[in-house]
């Protein structure tokens, strides 16, 4: 496994840094040449919106904490972080 921060470690409830797309395309692209199993793992500012394009940057390993512990009703923001990555081809019907 690998793992990318995408916030500055530290403090929960940060903005997600977009710079961190590109270093995951070209992790991914490395693990891909590799042609190893190794999973790619996200952590930080994870999120319903931001998700999906994380996922199609080549994540398939995703850290959500205050995005999913800092509203009422967890069930519901998982469901949409799970609608997003159908979206992008990385999750289950």
């Amino acid at each position: 496994m690998i793992l990318l921060m995408s916030v500055n470690p530290g403090f929960g409830g940060q903005a997600f840094i977009p710079s961190v797309l590109d270093k995951l395309r070209r992790v991914r692209e490395r693990i891909d040449v590799s042609g190893r199993p190794i999973r790619l793992e996200i952590d930080g500012g994870v999120n319903e919106t931001n998700i999906r394009k994380i996922a199609e940057a080549g994540a398939d390993t995703f850290v959500s904490g205050s995005a999913i512990f800092g509203k009422d009703e967890y069930e519901g923001v998982i469901g949409k972080m799970r609608i997003e990555l159908c979206l992008a081809g990385k999750g289950l019907p």
